[in-house]
C-alpha cells in the first residue's frame, strides 16, 4: 500500500482519457492510478508490482501528460528509462510508437557518432535532436550507456523530467539478480539532484528494497508495494525419484494443458543449455509442439524464437533462466520448472509469468535431490565471501520452501515481508491441490474449442457460435502475423491475445465500436481499424 497521499494535481478525467486514448482502457488495475498520480506530482517512488500487474503504464502515463515540462522548463518534459536488455527497450519503444507516443532507445545496437560531435557523439544525431527538442517522450538506456560520461554529459542538457529504473532489484547485492552496472546507478542523484527518480520491480524483499532507496538516495519516496498473492496461481511442487518421473510428468502436464487450452502457451525451465535443446526435440517427437531458448544462441534467432512463440505458431517454449524478462504474453497456462531454482525470487517471477490474463494457471516445480547438491556445489564456488554468503541464504530459502509442508502461497508471501490473514490457500500441493492430469493415462492432444473470456466492462453483444469465433479468431491471428511481420515487429505488438478475444466476442461493426474494445486506443484504431472491419464484416 501507499505509505502517503500524493497531492491530487491532475483532473481524474484527464488521467482517464489518456488511459482510454493511447492505451484502450477504461479503468485502471489495482495501484497504477496512484503511481501515476505521485510520479506526476514529482515525488521520488519505490513501485512492487508482480508480473503483469501493469508497471510499465506506471510511468509511461506520466511522460504523455508531460506539458508541465522538465528541470529545463519550456520544452516537454524527457522521461529516462533505464533498461537492461535490448530487446525488451526494442519491444517497448515500437509498443509505443504502435500508441501514437514519441519514444526512442539507445544502446549498443545503435550506431554512435552524431552529426553534431562532441559529447554529442554518444547519441545519433536524430534521437539527440529529437530529444533536446522535446519531440521525444520516453528515452530507454542500458544502465551501461547511462555511465558513460559523454551520456551524463548531454542528458544534463535535456528536458529531464523523471528517471526512471526498471528491474531495480538489480541494483541491490541482496537481489537475486544484481548486476554490477546498476550499481553505478547510485550516481544519478548527484548528477540530476532535482529530478526526480523511480525505481520499478515485480521481486524485491524488505531488505532490497531498503537497499534500492539507500543506493539512490531517494527524498521522502512514495513507497507502493502490490500483494504478491497470486490467487489465480496454482503451485504443485513434487520431488522425482528419478530423471525418467519427471519427464512423464512433464509429458502428462503438457498433453493436458494443451488440450484442456486451444491456442494456449506452456513454459518449461531447464537447468542447462543441453537440457533445454533435449527436452524440446523430445517434446517435438512425442507430437508437443515446442522450441528451445537459451542464451547461446545468437541473438537473432533468440529473437525470432520468442516472436514465434509470442504469436502462437508454437505451444512450448523451452527455455533457460535467459527467457523471460519482460515478456508480456497473456494466456500462458502452464509453467513447468525442470529443477530447482536459485532463488525464491527466480522461482516467484518465472512462475508468475503464468495466468497474467488472470485467469486459472499451472505452476509446477519438478525437482530431485541432486538438484540441492549442485546449487551447493555453484554456491560454493563463489569467490567472494560477501556474495556467497548471500547465495547460502537463497540456497536454505529454497530449500525451505520445497521441502516445508506449508502453504505455498504463504510462503511466498512471508518472504516478501507480506503477512497474509490465511493459513491455507486451496491452490497448491500443500493445500489440497492436484492437478488434473495426475495418475491419468496419457491422451493425444486434442484442443478444446477456445474460450471467450467476457471480463471486459464495456457492454455486451449477442456472441458467436463457438465454432464461428474460433474461426475468427484463427483469420484475425493469421493477418495480425503477417501484418507483424511486415512490420518487423513482435505479433502481440499489433494486437494482444486478450484484446483478440474481445474483438471475436464484441464484433465491433463501426471504428466508434472498435474503440470500446479493450487494448485499443486512437492510434490503434487509425492504423488497423479499417482492415478489421472488413474482416469482421466478411466473417459475419
Amino acid at each position: 500500500m501507499a505509505t502517503a497521499e500524493p497531492t491530487p494535481a491532475v483532473p481524474s478525467s484527464e488521467l482517464h482519457t489518456a488511459l482510454r486514448r493511447y492505451w484502450g482502457y477504461s479503468s485502471f488495475r489495482p495501484l497504477q492510478e496512484a503511481v501515476v498520480r505521485s510520479l506526476l506530482a514529482g515525488r521520488d517512488a519505490c513501485v512492487v508490482m508482480p508480473t503483469g500487474g501493469g508497471k510499465s503504464l506506471c510511468y509511461q502515463l506520466p511522460a504523455v501528460l508531460g506539458e508541465r515540462g522538465g528541470a529545463h522548463g519550456g520544452a516537454r518534459g524527457l522521461t529516462l528509462v533505464i533498461s537492461p536488455l535490448i530487446a525488451l527497450m526494442q519491444d517497448q519503444v515500437a509498443q509505443l510508437e504502435q500508441m501514437g507516443i514519441a519514444a526512442a532507445a539507445l544502446h549498443s545496437a545503435v550506431p554512435a557518432g552524431g552529426a553534431r560531435g562532441g559529447s554529442d557523439a554518444a547519441a545519433p544525431g536524430a534521437v539527440w535532436r529529437a530529444v533536446c527538442s522535446g519531440q521525444v517522450r520516453l528515452l530507454y538506456l542500458s544502465p551501461e550507456r547511462v555511465a558513460r560520461p559523454d551520456t551524463i554529459d548531454w542528458l544534463k542538457r535535456a528536458p529531464l523530467a523523471r528517471v526512471v529504473i526498471d528491474e531495480a532489484h538489480c541494483i541491490s547485492e541482496w537481489g537475486h539478480e544484481f548486476r554490477p552496472e546498476y550499481r553505478q546507478l547510485s550516481a544519478l542523484r548527484q548528477h540530476f539532484p532535482h529530478v526526480p527518480i523511480a525505481a520499478f520491480t515485480a521481486s524485491a524483499t524488505r531488505r532490497v528494497r531498503h537497499d534500492i532507496l539507500a543506493q539512490l538516495a531517494m527524498r521522502d519516496p512514495a513507497k507502493f508495494i502490490a500483494s504478491f498473492h497470486r490467487p489465480n496461481l496454482r503451485y504443485w511442487v513434487h520431488a522425482c525419484s528419478r530423471a525418467k518421473e519427471a519427464e512423464a510428468m512433464l509429458e502428462a502436464a503438457l498433453r493436458s494443458s494443451l488440450a484442456a487450452h486451444a491456442g494456449a502457451a506452456a513454459i518449461v525451465y531447464a537447468p542447462t543449455i543441453a537440457r533445454v535443446e533435449q527436452t524440446a526435440a523430445q517434446l517435438s517427437t512425442r507430437g508437443i509442439p515446442a522450441i528451445a531458448y537459451h542464451g547461446k544462441m545468437e541473438a537473432q534467432a533468440r529473437r525470432a524464437t520468442q516472436e514465434r512463440w509470442m504469436a502462437g505458431e508454437v505451444a512450448v517454449l523451452v527455455g533457460t533462466v535467459a527467457f523471460g524478462l519482460g515478456i508480456n504474453k497473456a494466456d500462458v497456462r502452464t509453467v513447468i520448472h525442470l529443477a530447482l531454482p536459485k532463488s525464491i525470487e527466480q522461482y516467484y517471477q518465472e512462475a508468475g509469468r503464468a495466468g497474467r490474463d488472470g485467469d486459472p494457471a499451472e505452476c509446477v516445480l519438478l525437482w530431485q535431490k541432486r538438484d540441492l547438491g549442485l546449487l551447493a556445489h555453484f554456491t560454493e564456488q563463489i569467490v567472494d565471501p560477501d556474495e556467497r554468503e548471500r547465495a547460502w541464504q537463497r540456497y536454505h530459502e529454497v530449500k525451505r520452501f520445497a521441502e516445508q509442508p506449508a502453504c505455498r502461497h504463504r510462503q511466498v508471501c512471508l518472504h516478501f515481508g507480506e503477512r497474509p490473514a490465511w493459513e491455507q490457500c486451496g491452490a497448491c500441493d500443500v493445500c489440497g491441490y492436484e492437478p488434473g492430469w495426475r495418475n491419468q493415462p496419457a491422451k493425444a492432444v486434442e484442443p478444446a474449442p477456445r474460450r471467450i473470456r467476457k471480463s471486459s466492462p464495456v457492454a455486451a453483444v449477442s456472441e458467436l457460435p463457438a465454432l464461428g469465433q474460433e474461426g475468427m479468431r484463427d483469420r484475425l491471428r493469421e493477418w495480425r502475423l503477417a501484418t507483424a511481420r511486415a512490420a518487423k515487429i513482435p505479433a502481440y505488438i499489433v494486437m494482444h491475445d486478450r484484446a483478440l478475444d474481445e474483438l471475436c466476442r464484441l464484433q465491433p461493426r463501426t471504428l466508434e465500436e472498435l474503440l470500446e474494445v479493450p487494448g485499443f486506443g486512437e492510434r490503434k484504431v487509425a492504423l488497423y481499424g479499417d482492415a478489421i472491419l472488413k474482416m469482421v464484416s466478411e466473417h459475419l
